[in-house]
């Protein structure tokens, strides 16, 4: 197994228990395990699982499986499953030869249940769900037994081999585990172990229509692979009871006995992380797929342009925990910037164009300014930017009121445009029906090309540009945080949190370009000098007409928002 170069996971409750069981003797090694269902797509909280996994067991020189716990026909499927090995690949991590499923297990966990059944431990039942439910009880009164509670082991090892042999229809009958009706622990009142569910598995075809619940599964492929720490959420907590109870009652026929360790949950504002909802933002059509750069699914972060770094750096910084919390999304946004600002190139691009003339330049002239490609970097070199006497500006940057402390461009200021010459504003041409502003003519100064003007002269504000002649028109894409509130659907008796949708969350610019970026390559990074960062989107870009996706503003644009400014 090998894991990216990164700091080994700080030390935590986790890392504690695991050296104590290492003093003590009790694991002589450490073996982990990301088990997810091939039901949906991986999210950010996944990413946390299996840093904190493949991390774990990268620290103490252990192994970590990757294992799909596919035991629910119904809403699995092959896409999903290799969708899950693409992104913990994309990650960083490798499981090596340790790839497994819990189907490969099913022949192994049908006899152990045929066992459980012979030590008394289980029973067939025939209560349907609803009378199951009426029958399990309440938090403060205890459940009641089912009349088939003690059907004879042999009757019931009949009527579950006639199960899995297709006798009887779907709902019929299940195994249910014979433990305590009267536990405090709902997970405890005799649980489910098999149902029977005529659907056709996506690895196993239609050879069983009997499946494992997860809750007999998981333990019990827990042991089969040697798994010693069975890290898991903390909604698993009141489960781990039941975890331990499989074990025990096969623990002389087991090749291993793992433990369950729990830790917080990943909650990220301003987005869901609920598969459920996940499925339906991309069924109901409110986004574009599940790799929609909104989503909160690894695949649209990364089409996005998150990169691999900025998520094990944003897992390492929140830690690992004992009680839920939520994360601003400002912590996610802060560890991509943090990653691009060392590695992506600088460039120059206008989003809202807004045309200059400076009329004493030549018409005829070109220029080309030495631009670096990274002002903190050197030795990655520079570029040529060509310059003309018409060029466009962001139209941010011209006020013809401006405030007090506006710095950039209005009637009778002077700015400096990047890599260029200090301009002044003569004139402001309008569109004589809609008053909109449209063109401004300036005149610029020859002495006060480059850094160091020749008459020493300075300006506040400088401001980026495009050459007229030679920019290259491109679509941008400026994303944005899907909801408009941090906790969506929260707090608000009946609301629906389709309501809390941000209705700004994509805005489709046709932008002008430096020319030497319409070449650039598919997932490739950039810097829009004054803008942010930008992705070339890996799907809709074709050679020579580039689409650049936002990944994060140059600085948190939320924070004033969520302070109560504006």
């Amino acid at each position: 197994m090998s894991t990216p170069e990164t700091t080994p996971p700080a030390t935590n409750f986790i890392r504690n228990l695991i050296d104590a069981d290492l003093a003590a003797g009790a694991r002589s090694e450490v073996v982990t395990r990301f088990p997810p269902e091939p039901n949906g797509y991986l999210h950010i909280g996944h990413a946390k699982a299996i840093c904190l996994n493949f991390g774990l067991a990268a620290a103490y020189g252990g192994r970590c499986h990757l294992r799909m716990d596919d035991t629910n026909p119904e809403k699995e499927s092959i896409e999903y499953a290799e969708a899950i090995q693409d992104v913990v690949r994309w990650l960083g991590f490798d499981w090596g030869t340790h790839l497994y499923f819990a189907s490969d297990y099913y022949e192994q966990l049908y006899l152990w249940a045929e066992e459980l059944i012979r030590r008394e431990r289980a029973y067939v039942d025939s209560l349907d769900a609803e009378q199951m439910r009426a029958h399990r009880g309440t938090l403060t009164e205890p459940g009641r037994e089912s009349p088939d509670r003690d059907r004879p082991a042999a009757e019931s090892l009949d009527l579950f081999r006639r199960m899995r042999a297709g006798e009887f229809p779907d709902g019929a009958y299940t195994l249910r585990a014979r433990i305590d009706m009267a536990s405090p622990n709902m997970n405890l009142r005799d649980p489910v172990i098999y149902r029977i569910q005529r659907h056709h598995h996506y690895r196993t075809g239609d050879a069983w229509c009997i499946y494992p619940m997860y809750d007999y599964a998981h333990p019990l492929s827990d042991a089969i692979e040697g798994i010693t720490h069975s890290i898991c959420t903390l909604e698993f907590e009141d489960h781990r009871p039941l975890y331990d109870w499989f074990l025990e009652q096969l623990a002389d026929l087991l090749p291993a006995r793992p433990r369950q360790v729990e830790f917080a949950r990943l909650n990220l504002s301003y987005t869901l992380m609920s598969k459920r909802r996940l499925l339906e933002l991309v069924r109901e059509g409110l986004v574009a797929g599940w790799d929609d750069p909104r989503m909160p699914t690894l695949v649209g972060l990364r089409r996005r342009g998150f990169t691999p770094a900025a998520i094990r750096a944003f897992c390492e910084r929140i830690g690992v925990g004992k009680s839920d919390s939520w994360i601003d999304m400002s912590v996610l946004e802060d560890c991509l910037r943090e990653d691009l600002n060392q590695g992506a190139p600088r460039a120059l691009a206008v989003l809202n164009p807004l045309k200059v003339v400076l009329t004493d330049y030549p018409e005829e002239r070109e220029e080309f300014f030495d631009a670096a490609n990274h002002p903190q970097q050197p030795e990655e070199g520079s570029r040529q930017v060509p310059f003309c006497r018409e060029f466009y500006i962001e139209r941010d940057d011209f006020m013809e009121e401006p405030p007090k402390k506006f710095f950039r461009l209005a009637p009778g200021r002077e700015v400096r445009l990047r890599f260029g010459y200090i301009i002044r504003c003569e004139e402001v041409v309008k569109d004589p029906v809609t008053g909109e502003v449209v063109e401004l003519r300036c005149t610029h100064d020859p002495a006060t090309l480059g850094a160091n003007p020749a008459d020493g002269r300075k300006v506040k504000g400088t401001i980026h540009w495009v050459s007229a002649r030679h920019g290259v028109p491109a679509e941008v894409r400026l994303y944005d945080r899907l909801f408009a509130v941090p906790t969506p659907g929260a707090g608000r008796e009946g609301r629906d949190w389709r309501a809390d949708l941000n209705p700004h969350s994509l805005t489709t610019l046709r932008a002008l370009i430096e020319p030497g970026l319409a070449q650039a390559a598919v997932g490739t990074h950039v810097q829009f000098e004054r803008l942010g960062y930008f992705f070339v989107d890996p799907h809709d870009s074709t050679p020579g007409r580039p689409v650049f996706n936002r990944a994060a503003t140059l600085r948190d644009s939320w924070a004033k928002l969520e302070a109560g400014g504006s």
